[in-house]
């Protein structure tokens, strides 16, 4: 059959036209989606401030899991001695660094509540924290990246979310992206603050959430262990904590106020590698966890599983159908509606994306004002970025789901410069 015969019968077929309407509908139907339940949290739950005790803030216990920080652990240890709140500790856990990162932190040693435990071997994340489990003095734990610098007011916003209900297992903070030196980086300041915060407030009313941030979060030290500790085989600890705790009931909470700055890689092959290890661990989740689906005890897990296969689903969907756009028109054919650059649907698409964005950037903007400013490059987003992580997601995912988790997950030396 000649090739432009083959691309005819492609564009006729019912599958194609069906997959042609998912790859521009979804888009469209979660961002309008995402925007009507975050907007109705920011105006129902999150101008709502917590009580405060009226007694004694209760102990809360830190655990800074690092690896090969030298660069970073001095500035994030300031910031944490810099917390407005009456009774805390801070356990530093230095997974083996080849580098001055045990030492740096020992000259804080005798600076307020800061602790310090040393491995002599590199285990991963999961297992440093697994074994801080058992010296940390408080019930409330907060997790906070060795690269990450908080505000003085994280705890006192985090903390009140565990007194309002014994229910609360965990509550997840509002990591913003503090370089911003190239379009790459800017990007992503863009995602955490319109993709990620955004779908974070609108599963909270629905009542799940896909994960915390690895960044900055916490939990309630009886629901990690209750579910057994970190895994140390999963690719990304934090999106199984999750579930394993809001698996046994437990609420996850989202907290906007609690605002912490984080370094964003700067190339395209530290990003490949950092997205690689978020797409291998959404995957192990859905794998492990696919008895959600049909289990009606965990059904209000549901929108979230359900989402999260079918947005993987429509990753696959976006590169084949742009793929075979790329290659019909090289091959002289003009194919059934197709077509990623701006046309009248592929328009609606991108704008769709675009206001997403602006009402992310605008709900945040109390927190990060100078988000506004990066807002005209949003136009990259789509057409750029949306085609990156797209990729991502379909060279990496479809293996992970296809075996389970094997081996434990080490740290890779990662140095990112302030």
């Amino acid at each position: 059959m000649p090739l432009l015969d083959l691309f005819a019968v492609i564009d006729h077929s019912w599958l194609y036209r069906v997959l042609l309407y998912f790859y521009g509908g979804y888009p469209v139907f979660m961002a309008v989606v995402w925007v009507l339940l975050s907007l109705f949290f920011v105006r129902r739950q999150e101008s709502r401030a917590l009580k405060e005790p009226d007694g004694k803030w209760p102990f809360v216990s830190i655990l800074v899991p690092a690896y090969a920080e030298e660069q970073m652990i001095a500035r994030t240890l300031e910031a944490i001695l810099r917390l407005d709140y009456p009774r805390f500790e801070a356990i530093v856990i230095d997974d083996g660094s080849p580098d001055a990162t045990a030492e740096i932190a020992r000259r804080y040693l005798g600076r307020g509540p800061i602790r310090l435990l040393e491995k002599p071997v590199n285990e991963g994340k999961a297992m440093a924290l697994n074994d801080a489990l058992p010296l940390c003095r408080g019930e409330i734990l907060v997790l906070i990246d060795a690269d990450t610098i908080v505000q003085p007011q994280l705890l006192k916003v985090i903390v009140p979310h565990y007194l309002s209900s014994t229910r609360v297992g965990g509550v997840t903070g509002n990591p913003r992206v503090a370089n911003r030196r190239t379009l790459l980086q800017r990007m992503q300041a863009l995602e955490f603050c319109s993709i990620i915060s955004m779908q974070r407030r609108a599963q909270r009313v629905w009542g799940r959430v896909l994960t915390v941030s690895g960044a900055v979060c916490s939990f309630r030290r009886t629901a990690v262990l209750e579910a057994g500790g970190f895994s140390p085989d999963m690719a990304t600890e934090d999106i199984d904590m999750t579930w394993r705790i809001q698996m046994r009931y437990w609420d996850v909470r989202y907290e906007p106020r609690a605002v912490a700055w984080i370094q964003a890689p700067p190339t395209l092959p530290e990003l490949w590698k950092q997205r690689r290890r978020w797409a291998r661990g959404l995957a192990q989740v859905l794998r492990r966890h696919r008895r959600v689906a049909l289990t009606w005890s965990l059904r209000r897990l549901w929108a979230v599983w359900y989402e999260a296969i079918v947005s993987v689903a429509w990753a696959h969907v976006f590169i084949l159908i742009t793929a075979y756009w790329i290659v019909s028109r090289l091959a002289g054919y003009v194919p059934y509606g197709a077509s990623p650059i701006p046309n009248l649907w592929g328009m609606i698409v991108a704008t769709s994306c675009l206001v997403q964005l602006w009402a992310g950037a605008l709900s945040d903007r109390r927190y990060e004002p100078e988000i506004i400013r990066i807002l005209p490059e949003s136009v990259f987003y789509p057409f750029i970025y949306w085609i990156l992580t797209s990729l991502i997601t379909c060279i990496y995912t479809l293996p992970a789901l296809a075996r389970r988790p094997s081996e434990v997950q080490r740290w890779k030396t990662r140095r990112i410069a302030p």
